[in-house]
């Protein structure tokens, strides 16, 4: 039975970070289960894009029509927060501002080494998902509007 609730959390986290700590206090796990839970769904997104991210770019490439715009004021934010902070700021900015899936893509563009790209998502996904599940759980109230 635990089984299906797990795997709700972590299916919720892989998408959107968020989507983790909200699911498991929904479905009434502690704060512990839901914490373990979405940062194995945020990796299980890091290791699929990081190892299959070139082949799944190949196929987006295949069916797209036109080619996308060099310099738009997203990849500009990209490249400053890259130039400045490097991997640890992408990494520390995939929970709260990125999904897991652009995170890793936005680090897999720029060539940053499949090891260390995975022990930093790591890092940040234990991190963030212990902070966003207790806060979940621990802010008065919050907890009962999000079971109701």
């Amino acid at each position: 039975m635990h089984t299906a609730l797990y795997l709700s959390v972590i299916i919720a986290s892989t998408i959107k970070f968020v989507g983790g700590p909200l699911t498991g206090a929904t479905l009434g796990l502690s704060w512990i289960e839901t914490a373990t839970c979405t940062a194995m769904g945020m990796m299980i997104s890091v290791v699929t894009i990081t190892y299959a991210g070139a082949a799944i770019q190949k196929l987006v490439d295949r069916f797209r029509k036109q080619r996308p715009k060099r310099f738009t004021s997203r990849t500009r934010l990209a490249v400053r927060i890259w130039k400045r902070f490097g991997l640890a700021g992408i990494a520390f900015l995939t929970p709260l501002l990125l999904t897991p899936i652009g995170g890793t893509a936005l680090a897999v563009s720029f060539r940053v080494g499949r090891g260390r790209l995975v022990l930093y998502m790591l890092l940040s996904a234990i991190s963030w998902a212990v902070v966003q599940s207790l806060a979940v759980y621990q802010i008065p109230g919050l907890k009962g509007l999000i079971t109701r």
